[in-house]
């Protein structure tokens, strides 16, 4: 099914969308409208356009493919499934997210990956091309965060504050010397080999952006995880 979004309210929008019995369905014209996909498990969806706030909130399971830029909140406590963005996300990049995958092309904003948290099976993730902003996996209490840095002018691929409040999961970053002004809570090294998991992910971005797989492969990265004596791991565990 092809839904023409243009001048339709959001809610409008969302009733198609979830009204429609296609698996796949094709939204044109995308401006700003809320909440797509949100809490959808059987949809393909693809999205041309600039989707609004809350883009595949609650996903359970959904596959969403963005043409364009998202807004805040994308993958906001997102179960399962996946979101690929061919272009950057704004802030609260897979806010609270427990489950699934999102892809970023490009860049993302503040907070992305902020109270993400993993349980049993359920690992979420993230991969952003470019850079992220600050606060980047902020009170993060699992899964994984992966930050490429696919630029050529020398900016740091972050930006302050990352892992503030860090008391699980792991972040990658693709960079050769050791990021500067991170928490206390924050151990960084340097990763000597990646995880499968992380290269399993890298690969996934690098197909389905056409980059080269052996360029991120083989390069440096150098992977946050919450220092042992981190004063958050009470607050938010039972040993």
């Amino acid at each position: 099914m092809k839904i023409d979004a243009t001048d339709l309210h959001f809610s409008v929008l969302n009733e198609k969308v979830r009204s429609c019995t296609d698996k796949e369905i094709d939204i044109d014209h995308c401006v700003g409208q809320r909440y797509i996909a949100a809490g959808l498990s059987d949809k393909d969806i693809r999205v041309d356009g600039t989707p609004g706030n809350a883009l595949g909130a609650y996903l359970d399971g959904a596959v969403v493919h963005v043409h364009g830029n998202v807004q805040e909140a994308t993958g906001d406590t997102m179960n399962g499934g996946e979101i690929v963005v061919a272009g950057s996300a704004g802030d609260a990049t897979g806010y609270a997210m427990r489950g699934g995958k999102i892809l970023v092309r490009d860049d993302a904003g503040y907070r992305c990956g902020i109270h993400m948290k993993a349980y049993r099976e359920n690992r979420p993730a993230i991969v952003i091309g470019g850079r992220a902003g600050s606060f980047l996996g902020e009170y993060q209490a699992g899964g994984i965060i992966i930050v490429l840095g696919n630029h050529k002018d020398g900016k740091p691929i972050i930006g302050n504050f990352c892992g503030t409040g860090m008391h699980g999961g792991e972040i990658y970053l693709r960079c050769d010397k050791i990021p500067t002004r991170l928490p206390a809570q924050v151990h960084a090294e340097k990763a000597d080999a990646l995880s499968d998991e992380a290269r399993g992910l890298i690969r996934e971005w690098c197909r389905e952006f056409g980059e080269s797989e052996e360029k991120f492969l083989n390069a440096s990265y150098f992977r946050l995880t919450p220092d042992s004596a981190n004063p958050y791991k009470q607050m938010y565990t039972v040993n």
